[in-house]
């Protein structure tokens, strides 16, 4: 018989909770109904009896309220009361007349404020009128008594539900969090998956190219491009040659002029000055000019610069200068010769240049360099898109423990017992 009472005396161990990942938020919203029923359970009688003791505490006012026209009390108490009762009238029913809400977390903020505010007007104007009215300012302590008893009784019982709701919301927090690490490890593996593909296609068709680049120099037409290069170099050196004799004569010519104006400034020959510059700018530009213009500008200038060295003003100083100078009919007619030569050959080099550019082999392995270029490129961030979501990855996946050991803990506070814990999700599973 003592053995039978000791073991239903003794303590039962808590049983130990076994919960599925996906079943947490569910059990926890039950805790959360449980913990406000035994709330509202345990606040109904104090609440009640708050808004008796406000009700009574009102009708007592009330009745004071009246009492400053009563014959019977004292000249001198009257007094008193004339200048301290209404005031704690007004004081003590803008308290009371405070609503008390039917939430409970709402009615006790506003009990609260209500007896404080009652308290407040006892001590001040309320202390003067205990001797004028003794029973009902007793009643009024005890009424203000009965509330802060009920508010205490209220106080220990919201307590308790405020712990067990913010434990329930840190529990969702992190059941949040461990959802969205699972959601996210979903996403990165699809997304894997895809840069992945990607890499494969992009590195097959690298490969492909590389090996058509290979081939294509082996290729019979490449003895066309060989010739078409040939003819381009030949028709670029040939085209050269006469540039640079069109220079050297240019460049000699334009030395001789540049004296000239020079003079012809320091004269005011506003006439001649525009004519030598002219002929300057002509022989002076880097592409041929039109002959018609130049031989035009070189029959004006001339003239302008033989007076001058006749006069002693220009001094030609080497072979070259007295060369041209001293037979500007075949200066200008050699000039001109060249710059003909230099177009026409201008023209065949850019028609072997389009002939080599567009020949079908170099067509292709232009159009394949171009697209290795861009492969490259985007093979490169397939890899840093890679690298950046395995180092997510290994960042998200270092927080499971931790945030599943915190869930643990926190539900274990709730349900007081020990728990187990079972992923559904393989992204979840620790180790």
């Amino acid at each position: 018989m003592y053995k039978f009472i000791k073991d239903l005396l003794k303590k039962k161990e808590p049983e130990r909770v076994v919960l599925s990942f996906n079943a947490v938020l569910a059990w926890l919203d039950e805790c959360e109904k449980t913990s406000r029923t035994l709330l509202d359970s345990e606040t109904g009688t104090p609440t009640q009896n708050i808004r008796n003791a406000s009700a009574q505490l009102q009708h007592i006012i009330n009745g004071i309220a009246d009492a400053e026209h009563d014959p019977a009390i004292h000249p001198k108490l009257k007094s008193i009361t004339k200048n301290s009762l209404p005031l704690f009238v007004k004081a003590m029913n803008a308290s009371l007349s405070k609503e008390l809400p039917e939430d409970i977390e709402a009615f006790y903020t506003a009990a609260v404020e209500c007896v404080k505010g009652c308290l407040n007007s006892t001590r001040g104007q309320g202390r003067y009128l205990q001797a004028v009215f003794p029973d009902e300012m007793k009643a009024v302590k005890n009424g203000i008594d009965t509330m802060g008893h009920e508010i205490n009784t209220i106080t220990a019982s919201l307590a308790r539900y405020q712990k067990q709701k913010a434990l329930i919301d840190t529990a969702r927090s992190l059941h949040a969090a461990l959802y969205d690490i699972q959601v996210d490890f979903k996403k990165s593996l699809e997304k894997d998956r895809r840069i992945t593909s990607r890499i494969s296609e992009i590195t097959q068709r690298l490969d492909c190219i590389e090996k058509e680049l290979v081939e294509l120099p082996s290729d019979a037409k490449m003895k066309e491009v060989n010739e078409k290069k040939s003819l381009l170099a030949d028709r670029e050196k040939n085209r050269d040659e006469r540039i640079r004799s069109y220079t050297a004569l240019s460049m000699t010519a334009s030395h001789v002029f540049r004296k000239a104006e020079k003079i012809a400034i320091k004269q005011k020959q506003s006439a001649e000055i525009s004519n030598l510059r002219h002929t300057i700018e002509l022989l002076s530009d880097h592409a041929a000019p039109d002959i018609t213009e130049l031989a035009s500008a070189l029959t004006v200038s001339f003239p302008i610069a033989h007076r001058m060295i006749d006069a002693g003003e220009i001094i030609l100083k080497n072979k070259e200068e007295r060369a041209i100078f001293s037979d500007t009919g075949r200066f200008s007619s050699d000039i001109v010769t060249l710059c003909t030569d230099i177009l026409t050959h201008e023209m065949a080099c850019k028609s072997a240049q389009e002939a080599l550019a567009t020949h079908p082999v170099l067509t292709r392995i232009n159009a394949l360099e171009r697209e290795k270029i861009q492969l490259v490129s985007m093979l490169s961030k397939e890899h840093q898109s890679q690298k950046d979501l395995a180092e997510w990855s290994e960042k998200a996946r270092a927080q499971i423990p931790t945030l599943g050991d915190e869930l643990k803990k926190k539900i274990e506070e709730i349900g007081g017992g020990s728990v187990q814990l079972q992923a559904d999700d393989p992204v979840l599973v620790r180790g």
